[in-house]
């Protein structure tokens, strides 16, 4: 029987399992790895994989795929490429301070700032700059707007006033009071909402004061999650932009807390953990 080698990586809960993409050739498909793997009682577990690859270019070093639990492609995931990057200090695959990561929404700056032997890492990455325009997040409205705020959408009756923004993947945010309400049941008729054309990630966004916020979060084609590097962003840019944090802010999951800094020349820096899980062998029925 034929198997993949993968690796499991958590940042703040938010699991990915990591695999070469050289060590793929076995699975009938990326898609149907992933759909298998991931499963919580019948899999290894996780709300992603990261495929890697290495490349023999100028722009980047290793390029990085995220497909989702559903099987689909992902345009972007803050704690995806932090744990693939994880994977490959880990396995003593990089050891420049540095690595430019390819993805599919561009090359991210990814800078080791603290590590231990037993595969607790810290990164600061430069993932791009924040989109407004709502043909780019996208989002369905009647004329192109550069910007979508405040927009009210309706869930079984009940209005919900959604800010977007793009990331890598389309975040929307509903600012709140707390968080007692059904926002998972919210949050999954948002994701799929006609608004979203290519679905959306919904961030609900507690601000605590202008250099904290607190999130809940219902993920696209994952669900809930306990922490998203994206999604943190989002919210963090949101914030800012509407004018209710500074930018520069700790963000708080129910995984931990990712650092968020929106630099005046427009570029998105978090800062966030990775930790090692354990490696294995997953079996491919011939």
């Amino acid at each position: 029987m034929s198997t993949v080698r993968f690796s499991k990586f958590h940042g703040f809960g938010n699991d990915y399992i990591v695999v070469e993409k050289a060590d793929m050739s076995a699975a009938p498909s990326i898609a149907e790895f992933a759909k298998a793997v991931c499963q919580r009682n019948t899999g290894a577990g996780s709300d992603g994989i990261a495929v890697l690859e290495k490349l023999d270019a100028d722009a980047a070093d290793y390029f990085c795929e995220i497909i989702n639990p559903d099987g689909s492609l992902a345009g972007f995931s803050g704690n995806g490429t932090r744990c693939a990057v994880a994977y490959l200090y880990h396995n003593n695959m990089w050891s420049a301070p540095t690595l430019r990561l390819q993805t599919k929404s561009g090359v991210k700056k990814f800078r080791l700032v603290n590590s231990t032997p037993e595969g607790h890492y810290v990164f600061e990455a430069e993932i791009g700059k924040p989109r407004f325009a709502s043909d780019v997040i996208p989002f369905a409205t009647i004329a192109d707007s550069t910007d979508v705020l405040d927009r009210k959408l309706s869930v079984n009756g009940e209005p919900y006033c959604v800010s977007c923004v793009n990331v890598g993947n389309p975040v929307a945010c509903i600012f709140v009071e707390d968080f007692d309400f059904d926002w998972r049941s919210v949050g999954q008729s948002l994701e799929v909402h006609e608004a979203f054309p290519q679905k959306a990630n919904i961030v609900f966004v507690k601000v605590i004061d202008r250099s904290q916020i607190e999130l809940r979060i219902w993920e696209r084609a994952a669900g809930e999650t306990s922490a998203s590097g994206t999604c943190a962003s989002g919210a963090a840019i949101l914030s800012s932009y509407t004018g209710r944090t500074n930018r520069e802010v700790s963000v708080r999951t129910v995984g931990g807390i990712t650092t968020v800094v929106w630099r005046d020349d427009d570029e998105i820096v978090i800062t966030g953990n990775a930790d090692f899980v354990y490696r294995g062998e997953w079996p491919i029925a011939a």
